[in-house]
């Protein structure tokens, strides 16, 4: 015997368990879900000694098709590519569009200096290096044991 146990949030479910249970799948659907989420693409954030580094995962772009820009202490990373397909034959016309398009924003710390900022496309990945301040950078020294 299985037990299965419905936990909705509602104490009196006049509907029945089964009608939130559809719902529920279609609109958790894993197919939806992987949609949703791949119009955003995946991002490494590393500090190091010198530097912030940010990847951002954007395969199938073009260096032109990147806008970055920086607002204050707010750096935003966009990126708008459209595509059209054309296919004419004898008695048919077919177009398909394309449009991929994203917008991602990250706040930079006080220690970033924000005069030294790159930006390098290679194979798929975006990679923005944020120099750090003199002040910020970590300064390591010897502690003497009294």
């Amino acid at each position: 015997m299985t037990l299965v146990k419905f936990n909705h949030g509602l104490k009196n479910n006049t509907v029945g368990p089964f009608f939130n249970d559809v719902f529920d799948s279609i609109l958790n659907d894993s197919f939806l879900g992987d949609k949703l989420v791949a119009r955003v693409p995946a991002v490494n954030i590393a500090e190091t000694e010198n530097e912030f580094q940010i990847e951002l995962a954007a395969p199938g772009l073009k260096k032109e098709d990147f806008k970055i820009n920086l607002d204050k202490n707010v750096l935003t990373v966009s990126a708008d590519k459209k595509a059209e397909n054309v296919e004419e034959g004898k008695k048919f016309s077919k177009r398909e569009y394309s449009y991929n398009a994203f917008t991602r924003s990250f706040t930079l710390p006080e220690s970033a200096d924000h005069s030294k900022i790159e930006a390098d496309y290679t194979d798929g990945i975006l990679k923005l290096i944020v120099a750090k301040k003199e002040e910020a950078k970590f300064q390591s020294r010897e502690i003497a044991v009294k």
